[in-house]
């Protein structure tokens, strides 16, 4: 009776999601009116220009241009058409074409002969991300069951956190950055580990663990950022900040690292409550021992993974240097300095989370078993 029960409600809400899944995609499809920027659907394109273009390194390029008929969506010249000029590149760095269809943002430049002509200055595009931002739930919850909706519930919260407290941030001084970055690390911290894994004895550890590393590893970067003065980091990527460069790094070196410190310090957590759980006679040094092994399996992979997911950011603009044929260790110190700290940096993170996590465990466990 409870399983029936169990499965109807569970039937209701994954209707209920389907349903606001259909209506969200529906409305994106058709909220021109909420739109204050005039905005135009594509009915025609034709090209009628092509121009080889080479520059001084012999990098060649083609341009191409588009005669456009659209039609608006919105505003008070809502249904009329509006003729538009595009010019797209072969690269498409900066540009790319489009086609029948497509929903863009358009500045009216005349009405002469009342023909309106205009540019394009933005692609619509809510309609693309809620498409796959629900895919991405279905997906999510479709392997991680009830965990995974939670996981979905935690990333909408992180994200909030972190909108508001940059907002905070933009308001306050340089100073107020750090302090502000430190409290949102323990917002995500406890609320992704909280909602996900719930409120019990291994996600305590699990937080405890991640904010005691989170902190030593950041006052060991801090360390030694201060003792070398940043010699070796280029921050030219951060030209136009009106920040301090070396504040606004460690702020992206400490959001950065604690997801990996978080996974970590879970793994550890659920490894080894999970093995005192299945047999409670199990000893302390077996669990010592089981749980460095996981640990060193775990460590390996979320290194590389990290290292991979900063270097990563930096491709596009290594491969734009080597097409202009600048010297490869200039490219590598201007593009992957920042990168490979951040990397390196996240690594000691998870070094340490390994032990941190474990002891703080087997102290918990230990704890439990006193209580009988």
């Amino acid at each position: 009776m409870n399983s029936l029960l169990f499965f109807k409600r569970r039937s209701v809400w994954i209707l209920a999601l389907f349903l606001l899944a259909i209506a969200s995609v529906l409305f994106v499809f058709n909220n021109y009116s909420f739109y204050d920027r005039p905005i135009a659907t594509i009915l025609e394109t034709t090209t009628y220009d092509e121009e080889l273009v080479v520059d001084q390194f012999d990098n060649e390029d083609r341009i191409y241009t588009q005669a456009i008929v659209a039609e608006l969506r919105n505003g008070d010249q809502e249904g009329e058409m509006i003729e538009l000029t595009n010019q797209y590149s072969d690269s498409g760095a900066y540009d790319h074409s489009f086609s029948p269809g497509s929903d863009v943002f358009v500045f009216i430049e005349s009405d002469e002969e009342e023909r309106l002509s205009g540019s394009i200055v933005d692609v619509k595009r809510d309609h693309y991300l809620v498409l796959v931002g629900w895919f991405f739930l279905f997906i999510l919850m479709a392997v991680g069951k009830k965990q995974g909706f939670y996981s979905a519930i935690s990333l909408g919260v992180n994200g909030l956190i972190l909108s508001f407290a940059l907002d905070l941030y933009i308001q306050t001084s340089n100073d107020w950055l750090l302090p502000i970055s430190a409290v949102s690390a323990v917002l995500f911290t406890v609320v992704t580990l909280l909602l996900v894994n719930g409120a019990n004895e291994k996600t305590y550890t699990a937080i405890l663990s991640t904010l005691i590393v989170t902190a030593i590893t950041m006052a060991l970067a801090y360390l030694v950022l201060t003792l070398l003065d940043g010699r070796g980091l280029r921050f030219e990527e951060m030209q136009f900040l009106t920040r301090p460069y070396d504040t606004v790094f460690m702020a992206g070196v400490l959001i950065g690292i604690l997801g990996a410190v978080m996974d970590v310090s879970i793994t550890m957590s659920a490894s080894i409550f999970g093995m005192y759980e299945e047999n409670e006679a199990i000893d302390e040094s077996t669990l010592k021992t089981s749980g460095l092994e996981i640990g060193r399996d775990v460590m390996g992979a979320m290194i590389n993974i990290m290292f991979f997911a900063y270097i990563s950011g930096a491709i596009p603009s290594i491969l734009l240097y080597f097409r202009n044929q600048a010297p490869l260790d200039f490219i590598l110190s201007l593009n992957l300095s920042l990168e490979i700290a951040r990397a390196l940096v996240a690594g000691i993170g998870i070094v340490l989370a390994i032990p941190v996590g474990l002891y703080l465990s087997i102290f918990f466990v230990r704890r439990r078993r006193a209580r009988g």
